[in-house]
């Protein structure tokens, strides 16, 4: 990092130039910036949730589009995940409390037989960093730790990856598991990994194949949108 980059007094800054700010920060992975910054405009009266979409769900926004257009990648993206991380772990309890709306909440894992998971976690943090709220059940999760997930915390999403062809097929035994319990139509599905594809997404009954966070993040929005208007 420059020496330059230090010197900046974030509480000298007026909130505009805060704000701008802490974007450039979010897109350096500076979580100890983005921390002071949060903290600072919550001392100056910011609402929770103005701190979260303007200075963290924006920054990440923009984060978001230099990945998907191959300015950015996965290991400076995961910096900016994790700067967005410190700033929501001071956020979510003052969110908690005034009632914030999320937009909307995820139950996330690798399925059974597969250990896999830069791919869904980079998923996982590109969602929060949107604003959802994700529940991350790690790697190799039979159809059981998705079903007790979808109970406990009634998301309306559930996220599916694998990397490997061989565990691909065992997202349909889920899907189906849904179905036979007669609650697939409560969940929006999506499924996402490197050998998957639209043809297979459809095939196994799935709302959406995500080919990348990026594209995650936007499918993900569109599709709860749309849930909540038929709700």
């Amino acid at each position: 990092m420059d020496n330059d980059v230090e010197d900046i007094d974030l509480s000298a800054l007026s909130d505009e130039e805060l704000v701008e700010q802490m974007h450039d920060d979010l897109y350096d992975g500076l979580k100890e910036e983005i921390e002071e910054g949060t903290h600072i405009l919550l001392d100056r009266g910011w609402e929770p949730y103005d701190v979260l979409q303007d200075a963290l769900v924006e920054g990440m926004r923009i984060v978001g589009i230099d990945f998907r257009d191959g300015i950015l990648f996965v290991p400076e993206v995961l910096m900016s995940a994790n700067a967005m991380k410190g700033g929501m772990a001071i956020l979510r309890p003052l969110l908690a409390e005034t009632g914030a709306p999320t937009i909307g909440k995820m139950v996330i894992g690798t399925v059974k037989g597969d250990i896999h998971d830069i791919g869904k976690n980079l998923v996982a943090m590109m969602l929060e960093g949107a604003g959802f709220e994700v529940i991350n059940l790690g790697i190799n999760n039979p159809v059981e730790n998705y079903m007790g997930a979808l109970e406990e915390h009634k998301p309306e999403l559930l996220g599916m990856s694998a990397l490997l062809t061989t565990t691909m097929p065992y997202m349909k035994v889920v899907i189906d598991t849904l179905v036979e319990q007669g609650i697939r139509d409560d969940y929006i599905v999506v499924v996402g990994g490197a050998p998957l594809n639209e043809e297979f997404g459809s095939a196994i009954g799935a709302n959406a194949y995500c080919r990348d966070a990026a594209v995650a993040v936007e499918t993900c929005k569109t599709l709860i949108s749309e849930f909540r208007a038929k709700a």
